[in-house]
């Protein structure tokens, strides 16, 4: 059974949970292995982490080479990689450095790329892959023709399923190359925690948009209630209620929660193309004619300010 390759993500060591989401999906595919970029100290921690979910194999790559760059040095080493073990597919989970990353890496090895899935399948031919395209107006189905498939999957298109892996460590000793070491980060700004889970990777969002009226305190309120995170529509990030970093959208960030409230937004396409692919889609608008009543599971005509409160207060109660 050929090896498929899953670029672990993780913080200082810490696996994060899009990593089990796609040693979940390899084993539909092959034989995982996962690939740490860090410090081997860490090795042997992330290694039991990574084997609880099928991962057969760690493959550990020191980031001593490629920390303090950006991404070519890692482009690079995951090159190396696979020529040396020749893997059914490389999974990543579907990150704007990750993006990149395998646009590279999709140049260096003569293969084929395909970004942002939200379910990669097995096919006869090699995986099979279903995302959201043109501003979320289609949803396809494609895979790779030729070379290796190298696919970046975006957080909560698989539940994490645990499965007994070897979760041998072997240590992988890239050669990086002077070119690829050009451009330097000189120095980075850790971003302040909210205290919520991050915005794509969330498996329930609450956004607000321009019916907020600039109020975000019922958005907020409700999404602490679920243990959710906050978004938000462009025309309330353009009026300055909220930073960029909340905006979901085509000029913002994408995401495919489980569950996506969204209150005061109307449903520009705009939007939708950065929340479409959503399992369940709940909306909250004073206007029964809102586009975003097009797209929804379900739906409530009314004020978010008045709703969302009393929403929030029946969820708080029944959690006791």
């Amino acid at each position: 059974m050929s090896e498929v390759l899953v670029v672990i993500d993780h913080v200082a060591g810490e696996v994060k949970k899009p990593t089990y989401e796609l040693l979940t999906i390899a084993r539909r595919l092959g034989e995982p292995a996962a690939v740490f970029f860090g410090s081997p100290d860490q090795a042997a921690a992330v290694a039991e982490k990574v084997k609880a979910y099928g991962a057969a194999k760690l493959y550990v790559v020191d980031d001593a080479q490629t920390k303090g760059f950006l991404v070519a040095p890692k482009a690079e080493a995951l090159q190396q990689l696979a020529e040396k073990s020749s893997p059914a597919a490389i999974l990543l989970p579907s990150t704007f450095e990750n993006k990149e990353v395998a646009g590279r890496l999709a140049i260096k090895l003569g293969s084929g790329l395909i970004t942002d899935a939200v379910d990669v399948q097995a096919g006869e031919s090699g995986p099979v892959t279903t995302q959201s395209v043109f501003a979320g107006n289609f949803t396809v189905q494609a895979k790779v023709t030729h070379g290796t498939p190298i696919i970046t999957v975006k957080p909560n298109s698989a539940a994490p399923e645990e499965a007994d892996g070897a979760g041998t460590v072997e240590t992988f000793d890239a050669t990086i190359s002077d070119a690829a070491r050009t451009a330097q980060i000189v120095a980075t700004q850790p971003r302040q925690s909210t205290g919520r889970p991050e915005l794509t990777e969330a498996a329930i969002v609450v956004s607000g948009g321009r019916g907020t009226g600039g109020n975000f305190e019922p958005v907020e309120g409700f999404a602490d209630s679920l243990g959710a995170a906050v978004g938000a529509s462009r025309a309330a990030v353009d009026s300055g209620w909220m930073p960029h970093a909340f905006q979901v959208g085509q000029t913002g960030k994408t995401v495919s929660p489980q569950l996506y409230v969204a209150n005061g937004i109307s449903g520009a396409i705009q939007h939708r193309a950065g929340m479409q692919t959503s399992k369940t889609i709940v909306a909250v608008n004073k206007d029964p004619e809102a586009p975003i009543f097009e797209l929804v599971d379900f739906g409530v005509v009314g004020d978010l300010h008045t709703v969302l409160p009393a929403a929030t207060e029946q969820i708080t109660a029944r959690k006791g």
